[in-house]
């Protein structure tokens, strides 16, 4: 075959598969749209039902002991000092 012959038939080739790759890609936009109406028709969303609020645990009736008050307190202004 001729340098011309081939080059003709390679780009028939090209265009052809081109083509091909176009209808295909058209086909499936257009069936997954059509699929996803039917589903949506036959199948609506399930309405979501939000989800109690935790409840919080009932707090301590006891006080913080004023020992542990005045170390942590010491700890926090020793801490606070050395950060200077």
């Amino acid at each position: 075959m001729s340098e011309p012959g081939l080059v003709t038939q390679g780009l028939e080739l090209m265009i052809f598969g081109m083509a091909t790759v176009f209808v295909f890609l058209t086909m499936l936009v257009f069936i997954t749209d059509q699929m996803s109406k039917l589903v949506s028709k036959y199948a609506p969303e399930e309405e979501v039902v939000a989800a109690p609020k935790p409840v919080a645990a009932a707090p301590q009736t006891q006080g913080v002991d004023p020992q542990l008050l005045k170390v942590l307190s010491a700890a926090v202004k020793e801490h606070r000092s050395r950060q200077k």
